[in-house]
């Protein structure tokens, strides 16, 4: 079966830089190559031991347009990109070219849109997909064949997540109650609201008792307390941060098998980067 693997570049490249944040790789100029060096090393464990025969690694280009127009605060919370990051950056641009690894990504679309558009396309074209990422929001994109994959960490298995999986993780009973209870719970890391109040078992519990965002909000008024009192008075801020939280499957990207292809790196143009 023909198996595709697409990376979630910005959530690697800054999970590797923290991952040495306390004993950070330093090279005798003083260049600070964490986020290289731990990049790199997921990249060539997933290829060795999982063997793809499609791959390809996916860059945030601008942003979001649609998310940031809808709510101007969306990440506004983020804080300025470590300098060891921004260093980083065009230099594994350039490994990936001299391991003839695409990178890919859409002007004023995230990476999380265009996986989600390369993934929907792929399962469709008869691919296993796996989305390599830390990100458990991914999870709304699970299937039968398009799971996630979190890599191997600090002694940890690499973990892939299935629709039973997810469920389990997020306490829920359907892969589609993601978005539901992202809506409901929000998301601090991308500044998404939610419901002021509600956290992420609040919120199961209420999918498990209405089954919807939508259902949840309509039976507003049997909430009792002051979790009923939250539920109406921040209806529309949930239904925002559903529409937030959910990742695109129609970027304007194309699937091309062709350029996804394993291909043999180029040898040379390695050792002069490395």
């Amino acid at each position: 079966m023909k198996k595709l693997f697409l990376l979630d570049a910005f959530a690697l490249i800054f999970r590797a830089y923290f991952a040495f944040a306390r004993n950070p790789r330093v090279t005798s100029k003083g260049l600070d190559t964490s986020a290289v060096y731990g990049f790199l090393l997921a990249l060539l464990d997933v290829i060795e031991k999982e063997k793809p025969s499609h791959l390809a690694v996916v860059f945030d280009i601008g942003g979001s347009e649609v998310r940031e127009q809808l709510f101007s605060e969306y990440k506004a919370n983020r804080d300025e990109t470590p300098e060891g990051i921004k260093v980083a950056v065009p230099y594994i641009q350039k490994l990936l070219g001299a391991l003839r690894i695409p990178a890919l990504g859409v002007p004023g679309y995230e990476a999380d849109d265009v996986i989600g558009t390369l993934a929907h396309q792929a399962e469709k074209a008869g691919f296993e997909v796996f989305m390599m990422t830390p990100d458990k929001d991914f999870g709304q994109l699970v299937t039968d064949r398009v799971k996630m994959y979190k890599p191997a960490r600090g002694g940890e298995p690499a973990e892939v997540m299935g629709p039973a999986e997810v469920c389990e993780k997020w306490g829920i009973e359907r892969v589609d109650q993601v978005i539901d209870i992202l809506g409901l719970m929000g998301d601090a890391v991308d500044n998404i609201p939610g419901i002021a109040g509600v956290g992420e078992k609040t919120a199961a519990k209420l999918l498990a008792e209405y089954g919807t965002l939508e259902n949840v909000l309509a039976h507003g008024d049997e909430i009792k307390g002051k979790l009923g009192e939250r539920v109406r008075e921040h209806a529309e801020m949930a239904r925002l941060s559903r529409v937030l939280a959910t990742i695109l499957t129609d970027a304007p990207i194309e699937l091309d098998e062709a350029d996804l292809v394993r291909e043999p790196a180029d040898e040379d143009a390695l050792r002069a980067l490395l």
